[in-house]
């Protein structure tokens, strides 16, 4: 039998799966943020502490903030995130460098940075809005509802059948199909190159994902 994980780009599926205990979610969200360390990395100030140890202990802040973030708050990841691993680097220089006395506290945000941050998002917004506008109609209900998409908090499977008059099954089958049409370069290739996600890695991974829905559900049909 083959896991089918959504292509979802650190959507809510993504942090609810990881946090519920799923170690591929978790080990695909940390590759897919692992930049984000390093970027917080290099604008904060070492104090002597070695690259590689810091690395470590923003990784940790990483970690924990993919298991207590919560996408509907309205909150970037990214946000949320960076918060937790300057703190969490912060803290271990200052424990290496506590006989000199106190450090100043982590820069507050960078105006520019926040604006490109903000811009970022919407443009990631209209990409997926414009994807899921691309899908069949009732793939595009189904996926605008198991998502939050539609303005509505994300309904599970079984909310999504009774919608439609059909069963969690049916309802499941209908959120897979809709998900592998969004993974093709055809409807989800803008949205793909703002997130990073358009490497040819990228793509063989999407490909992987696509050839084993369709095997499970071929071997579901027999």
């Amino acid at each position: 039998m083959f896991i089918v994980h959504p292509f979802d780009l650190g959507g809510p599926v993504a942090f609810a799966c990881a946090q519920s205990g799923c170690q591929v979610c978790l080990d695909a969200l940390m590759r897919q943020h692992e930049g984000l360390v390093h970027v917080v990395l290099r604008r904060q100030a070492r104090g002597g502490v070695a690259y590689e140890d810091l690395l470590q202990e923003g990784r940790i802040g990483l970690w924990q903030a993919m298991l207590h973030f919560d996408p509907h708050r309205g909150v970037a990841f990214s946000t949320y995130a960076g918060v937790a691993i300057e703190r969490r680097i912060w803290r271990a220089v200052a424990r290496a460098n506590r006989p000199q006395g106190r450090l100043p506290l982590p820069k507050p945000p960078d105006p520019l940075q926040v604006a490109e941050e903000n811009l970022w998002r919407a443009q990631v917004h209209f990409a997926l809005a414009e994807a899921v506008s691309r899908l069949p109609k009732r793939l595009r209900q189904v996926i605008r509802a198991a998502y939050g998409l539609d303005g509505a908090s994300p309904r599970t499977l079984v909310a999504i059948g009774q919608q439609f008059g059909v069963s969690r099954e049916m309802a499941r089958h209908w959120r897979s199909d809709g998900l592998l049409l969004l993974r093709l370069p055809a409807f989800s290739g803008r949205l793909r190159h703002l997130c990073g996600q358009d490497s040819r890695a990228a793509y063989a991974r999407t490909q992987a994902l696509n050839r084993a829905w369709l095997r499970q559900k071929r071997g579901g049909r027999r």
